[in-house]
């Protein structure tokens, strides 16, 4: 690997956040590393393709870079339109995503449950958030910052190109099911 390859990427993924913005994590609760999480992360292998290949030992040390946080219902994990750094791994509860209309009224998209990933696209492009993402029950997450895969890529270039290539992945299919779409209704 050529030695500029961490310098690239420290300065290609530095954070973006503005430095003000509280994040909507900081009215959640705290608990701590997602370690002791581990277990129940490889538990939902089945129902997460994200994770579909990882091994228990990649998610004990990818862990080990995730923080874990408990939202209450109704609380807000990922706000539409903010700048933000960080994805999520939804652990336990239900979760619905929102997108605010032309007339200002929230419309909701969908509901996703434990084993999903969200927020991959900003946490990559640091452009604003696509929808909010709201807790429906008691919801468990780890969330990986910017920084921390940073970190993975660099501490450990094996789990970090694992993770880059699910993420290059999941972007790819969710931009496929996208155009699906759209040439769907192009074509009535």
């Amino acid at each position: 690997m050529p030695a500029a390859f961490p310098t690239y990427v420290q300065q290609k993924f530095a954070s973006r956040k503005p430095v003000n913005q509280p994040s909507p994590l900081s009215t959640l609760e705290h608990l701590g590393r997602a370690t002791e999480l581990a277990h129940r992360i490889y538990d939902l292998i089945g129902r997460s393709r994200f994770f579909d290949d990882f091994r228990l030992e990649d998610i004990q040390q990818l862990a080990t870079y995730m923080t874990a946080y408990r939202a209450q219902p109704g609380g807000v994990i990922i706000r539409e339109g903010e700048v933000d750094d960080y994805m999520l791994l939804l652990i336990e509860g239900k979760v619905e995503i929102v997108k605010t209309d032309k007339r200002g009224q929230r419309q909701a998209m969908t509901t996703v449950g434990p084993g999903m990933t969200l927020g991959e696209m900003s946490m990559i492009d640091g452009e604003p958030r696509f929808a909010t993402c709201l807790a429906i029950d008691t919801t468990t997450i780890a969330v990986l910052t910017r920084d921390d895969m940073v970190r993975v890529i660099l501490d450990r270039p094996e789990l970090g190109s694992k993770l880059l290539v699910k993420l290059v992945t999941l972007l790819s299919q969710r931009l496929r099911q996208t155009s699906l779409t759209l040439l769907h209704y192009m074509e009535r």
